[in-house]
């Protein structure tokens, strides 16, 4: 099993989270994040005020899926996500040991 998380622009949170349900993929976390990288942020003029912006908000993806489904999730995050401009984001895969369901105390791959 293997933990996804990706970092996205966030005008393309709905598209991902779209594509990921056409596959079947509708179990997820989602937190809006701030965040920078190669894009080191961007300037805003206010009245007439130059302001520089260096976190920029994003969306913070998590998924834990069987080793098989890995690539399709990321191929899916890739396509729906990609502008192909500097901050696109990261995807992040990152192992599971275990998965423990609460509610029914199943462990494993049953559990996710």
């Amino acid at each position: 099993m293997k933990k996804i998380e990706a970092i996205i622009r966030s005008e393309k949170f709905m598209d991902v989270k779209e594509a990921l349900e056409k596959r079947g993929f509708y179990g997820m976390t989602v937190t809006d994040v701030r965040g920078r990288g190669r894009q080191k942020g961007m300037q805003l003029q206010f009245r007439g005020r130059v302001m520089e912006i260096d976190l920029l908000p994003k969306v913070k993806i998590e998924l834990v899926v069987t080793d098989e489904e890995v690539n399709d999730v990321i191929t899916i995050i890739s396509d729906y996500a990609r502008t192909g401009n500097v901050g696109d984001g990261k995807i992040f895969i990152i192992p599971i040991e275990d998965v423990v369901r609460v509610r029914t105390g199943e462990r494993g791959e049953k559990a996710i």
